[in-house]
């Protein structure tokens, strides 16, 4: 686990941190819809535009330098993820529209009588791109409950939609709005074992926990950098063979084969470059938390996910015990402490008399910020019937201590007057 003298290490490299509110230091749990940055982050993107701002393939130095650094960034995003070949990973603006572009493609395979399986418990991005793409190829969707008492998926009932029809099952590795995590691995066998494709939304989980794509099996799997201390982009990893196989939706002159084929238009190669900053500071968090300099990218990835997680339940489980002393307060998640491997360390609540957003207010005049909302969780937020004010998330990380904690509950616990 994390030590306090780590996390200090870790906090110190994120300008954001050192922000005062009202002579106090401003409180990150914001993290969900996007965490603050380090400070390589910043210095890469500003690099990138300062010394080698270029298009791809020209005969020119500036141009042969972009190109070098989106394939060390290509080649990083395959260590994070565990991909096997760099030429698996394309980059696009965000998740959302990865996911509609391969959505597109996809349905060009499927027809009248076909299905498609998403869940309750998604983010629209894995549900909407899905809905339409089977609505213009005639399939049919079948969508997976979630239990209302604890915001978890029914995976059973995902288990029962599952059928020889089933073309596609989408997913998120977790919510974003219960932070509950699942079974992925155990979806993915059920829809092999149909003939299925399997699409994943990790952007939720990746900051939390190691992804590996190689052990899942699954067959895509899409996460964004920006939810991990990286810039404002969207990363999709396929199997090549599919990847290769599919008719994207492009430009003639553009590459044919992956990763090009997917990655439409000029790319924000500042960002690419930015990102790749990303998953190295997390790889030298786990050099630092085992002491060990001389690890591999993945195998140091590894060590930080390892650091990083134990302490993070440390942090939620700090949390949920101080919303539980107030009775005012109803959680919406997992709070058995026996339970918390299944959850990631993002809690969303509601309160008795006050609106999320006069909670998101209260707190931030306190310099807390959280967010209020349905975090377009739409059909989460809609089957626990809290729309269309939605809930507070309060999302911790790995640079959150026990001291922000305690300052959100204090606030909490005092009787709020608007």
């Amino acid at each position: 686990m994390l030590s306090t003298q780590q996390v200090d290490a870790c906090r110190r490299q994120f300008p954001a941190l050192s922000r005062q509110i009202k002579g106090r230091p401003a409180v990150y749990f914001d993290g969900p819809a996007g965490t603050q940055t380090p400070t390589r982050v910043i210095d890469a993107m500003v690099a990138y535009l300062s010394t080698c701002n270029a298009n791809c393939g020209g005969g020119f130095t500036t141009s042969r330098e972009s190109d070098a650094l989106l394939a060390e960034a290509h080649a990083a995003f395959a260590d994070f993820l565990g991909a096997e070949n760099p030429k698996e990973i394309a980059f696009g603006p965000n998740m959302t529209t990865l996911t509609l572009a391969l959505s597109r493609a996809l349905a060009r395979t499927w027809s009248a009588g076909d299905e498609v399986v998403v869940t309750q418990l998604d983010h629209d991005a894995n549900i909407s791109p899905w809905v339409l793409a089977a609505r213009d190829a005639g399939a049919t969707i079948r969508q997976a409950r979630m239990h209302t008492q604890d915001c978890t998926l029914d995976h059973e009932h995902l288990h029962s939609l599952i059928n020889n029809k089933t073309r596609l099952v989408a997913v998120g590795c977790a919510s974003n709005a219960s932070g509950s995590i699942n079974r992925v691995a155990e979806i993915v066998d059920w829809a092999h074992d149909a003939g299925a494709l399997v699409f994943l939304d990790a952007v939720h989980y990746a900051p939390h926990a190691l992804l590996d794509v190689a052990t899942l099996e699954c067959d895509f799997l899409a996460c964004s950098p920006y939810k991990f201390f990286g810039p404002h982009l969207g990363v999709l990893w396929g199997r090549l063979d599919l990847l290769e196989k599919l008719t994207a939706y492009k430009l003639r002159p553009a590459p044919a084969h992956p990763p090009g084929k997917w990655m439409t238009g000029t790319q924000s190669h500042e960002a690419i470059a930015a990102a790749r900053q990303a998953v190295e500071y997390l790889a030298d968090v786990g050099r630092t938390a085992t002491g060990r300099p001389t690890l591999t990218r993945r195998a140091a990835l590894e060590a930080a996910f390892e650091a990083i997680a134990p302490y993070e339940k440390k942090l939620v489980g700090r949390l949920l015990a101080g919303l539980a002393k107030l009775p005012d307060v109803r959680v919406l998640g997992i709070t058995d402490p026996g339970k918390f491997d299944q959850r990631c360390p993002t809690v969303s609540i509601t309160h008795a008399h006050y609106s999320p957003r006069k909670l998101a207010t209260l707190l931030d005049e306190h310099g807390i910020f959280t967010w209020p909302g349905n975090f377009y969780a739409l059909q989460f937020s809609e089957a626990l019937e809290l729309e269309p004010e939605g809930m507070l998330r309060i999302g911790l990380a790995h640079y959150n201590t026990e001291e922000e904690v305690d300052r959100l509950l204090a606030v909490l616990a005092k009787e709020p007057i608007f």
